[in-house]
């Protein structure tokens, strides 16, 4: 992108980045509510960031690096933030 160019979204990556990274951002603003926190906000420094690069490998052509970043980025959510999807 040049100088005084406009972002705009126009790749699978921009917009499947975009709808990851707002889940994260509703999990963060989720747990951010409650009483007694049970995450600090570093924590959800790693997903983005690799949801970013993610973004940046896809839109250059590397749709390998890009799902294995995702990937990767996801674990992470799963594994230390634990997020719990369904109610039991």
């Amino acid at each position: 992108m040049q100088m005084g160019e406009e972002a705009t979204l126009e790749t699978f990556w921009d917009w499947f980045t975009i709808f990851c990274f707002a889940g994260l951002v509703t999990l963060l603003l989720q747990r951010s509510s409650e009483e007694a926190p049970r995450d600090k906000l570093w924590q959800y420094a790693p997903p983005a960031i690799g949801l970013a690069v993610a973004n940046y490998f896809g839109n250059e052509g590397n749709d390998w690096l890009a799902v294995l970043l995702t990937t990767a980025a996801a674990a992470y959510v799963a594994l230390v933030l634990k997020p719990r999807i369904w109610k039991r």
